[in-house]
């Protein structure tokens, strides 16, 4: 017996192996996925500094107007550096960045990186409260209907949920805050149309920017925790009596994050889209707002710099959920490095 148990446990030279085999591993998703962020941020450069080559018109004539003198409008170029060389233009481009030099608006003549530092964290208080909608909504319901049709009899549970999950999924984001206004802020006086002042001032934002993500994480998780409930060894601990409690933090949630987890990074790119239209609707001072008032006045430093906040946000968001991922699921390892 005990020769047995030596020759089927593993040696340490095995055991070194498999942790030299897990590292590399890690070593090569990370440096698949760092790889990909390199391309991302290449990418966001060459379009912002894109943005202002081909607009549409004259930069320059678009700040002065149209009663503004051809030198009035040279002065301009000048002052922008418009009248240098592409290849110049594009290097101080790329050199203000690294120094975190972003320029400055043309309208309020305040450093963009500030502008910036102001209004993110609201932006990123409606996105963070639009994930928690999500996590509030969609987990719990997806979770409930499909507990609900595995035990059989339930048709009217299922078929609302059908009918609302598509309703509420279909809804553009203003949609939704407009209806929201009506109901509770100009019908039913609960909460202020304005957002973003106080913590009431975002109940309302947040709602409208995580009902839509919170009605597709939900059909996700209700089909996840359904394909797990029908498993034997659910049916066996089933039979056992092992209570609903026990199953759903033993078995269902570790197997419905990992899929949750993949279409969450999606999910969160597009709460941060949503604030966009979400800060209009409710007139917040975010970065939504300003990125709408910076294009009406043709503010070029400060939508360049919006642009490549949000999109470096984004890339760094899903390089977050990637490297979580392979935490709870070292599946996706193996995946990463057979796709490289």
């Amino acid at each position: 017996m005990s020769d047995q148990l030596v020759a089927t446990s593993p040696s340490p030279a095995g055991r070194r192996g498999a942790s030299r085999d897990a590292a590399g591993q890690w070593i090569s998703y990370l440096l698949g996925r760092l790889g990909g962020l390199v391309g991302i941020v290449i990418a966001l450069l060459v379009i912002t500094f894109l943005l202002v080559q081909f607009v549409p018109g004259d930069p320059a004539r678009n700040i002065v107007g149209v009663t503004a003198t051809q030198e009035q409008v040279e002065i301009v170029r000048d002052r922008l550096g418009l009248n240098d060389p592409f290849l110049v233009q594009a290097w101080h481009y790329v050199s203000g960045l690294v120094r975190g030099d972003l320029g400055n608006s043309f309208v309020t003549q305040q450093p963009v990186v500030d502008l910036i530092a102001q209004r993110l964290p609201i932006t990123g208080a409606v996105a963070l409260g639009g994930l928690l909608v999500v996590l509030l909504i969609g987990f719990p319901i997806g979770i409930a209907v499909a507990f609900a049709e595995r035990r059989g009899g339930a048709k009217v549970i299922s078929g609302a949920y059908n009918v609302g999950a598509g309703l509420v999924g279909a809804l553009p984001e203003y949609i939704t805050g407009t209806v929201l206004v009506i109901v509770f802020a100009l019908t039913l006086g609960w909460l202020p149309a304005k957002g973003g002042v106080g913590v009431e001032g975002f109940i309302l934002p947040c709602i409208a920017v995580g009902l839509a993500p919170a009605a597709a994480i939900s059909r996700v998780v209700r089909g996840e925790t359904r394909a797990v409930l029908g498993h034997e060894y659910i049916l066996t601990a089933r039979s056992k009596r092992i209570s609903g409690g026990r199953l759903l933090v033993g078995h269902v949630l570790p197997n419905v994050a990992t899929s949750a987890l993949t279409l969450g990074g999606i999910i969160l790119v597009a709460l941060l889209g949503g604030t966009v239209i979400v800060e209009n609707v409710f007139n917040i001072p975010g970065l939504g707002t300003q990125i709408v008032r910076s294009i009406l006045s043709s503010d070029y430093p400060a939508i360049q710099g919006i642009i490549l906040t949000l999109g470096l946000l984004a890339a760094l968001v899903n390089l977050a959920i990637d490297i979580l991922l392979g935490i709870l699921d070292p599946r996706v390892l193996q995946q990463g490095r057979l796709s490289r």
